[in-house]
């Protein structure tokens, strides 16, 4: 089973950030929390690699924060800082502004030795589902940009005024035309970056989810679903039966997925 999705939008989205960025100060680059290593798009990162970037680690709240922490230390440098994030909460909008017009400095001194307070230009990229049109209607302080809880909602590019003399623009989330890496791939798919309808079958997945979260949070599972962690298990469990003596392994594989999603079995990182 090869999970791949690149819709016909994602190549204009990809064309169109290229275009924007010989006149962008700021990429504000958002991961998911839950599996930040795996949100990096190697295609996006090429595109910004010049560029002052603001690594946004969103959805804390969801994963496990010390984790994130860590990794998170990795992306601080001469051209790049990071965040640590919920962006729905309302404090947000202050830390990212500060972070922009700290890594827009020398433009900002540069204009302002001419008497001139620029406008500083920030593009949001991340792959799809990671919060980006959340956390610009944040720092607008209004709903201008369409949000939704999974893969796909953002269509096309958008520019807003923040205040502070900065500007964002709001773009779809991207993949990559071939997501070789079939371990990322999942990861993307149990965070909801890839559309659930791209597999048929949810029931590998699930066990798979289940056997890293064993792997890396060993014992959680059982919390939530017992000392059987087979789907049949899980199905006995939660009442799933199709008839007697024969469980909905389907329904069981679903709500594996969608709880850790939910942060119902706890908060995990996937890395």
């Amino acid at each position: 089973m090869k999970i791949n999705w690149f819709p016909g939008h994602m190549k204009k989205t990809m064309a169109e950030i290229r275009s924007k960025l010989a006149n962008i100060d700021v990429v504000i680059y958002l991961l998911d929390a839950r599996a930040p290593i795996s949100s990096i798009n190697p295609s996006l990162s090429k595109l910004s690699q010049d560029k002052p970037v603001l690594y946004v680690f969103n959805k804390v709240d969801l994963a496990d924060e010390a984790r994130v922490r860590e990794l998170a230390k990795n992306y601080k440098g001469a051209k790049c800082d990071y965040v640590v994030m919920n962006s729905i909460l309302s404090g947000a909008s202050k830390v990212i502004k500060q972070k922009i017009l700290s890594l827009a400095k020398e433009k900002i001194d540069r204009f302002a030795k001419k008497g001139i307070k620029t406008v500083i230009r920030a593009i949001v990229i991340g792959v799809p589902n990671s919060g980006k049109s959340t956390l610009v209607n944040n720092l607008c302080g209004k709903a201008k940009a369409v949000t939704g809880n999974k893969a796909g909602v953002t269509k096309m590019t958008q520019w807003v005024s923040i205040g502070d003399n900065i500007e964002i623009c709001d773009t779809p989330g991207t993949l990559y035309p071939n997501l070789e890496d079939q371990e990322v791939a999942k990861k993307l798919l149990f965070v909801g970056s890839i559309k659930d309808e791209v597999v048929a079958d949810n029931i590998e997945l699930a066990l798979e989810l289940i056997d890293m979260i064993e792997q890396k949070y060993p014992g959680l599972l059982k919390t939530r679903f017992g000392d059987d962690l087979s789907l049949e298990g899980i199905a006995k469990k939660r009442g799933f039966v199709i008839s007697k003596g024969e469980y909905d392994l389907d329904r069981a594989a679903n709500a594996v997925i969608d709880d850790f999603r939910k942060c119902r079995i706890g908060k995990i990182t996937l890395d």
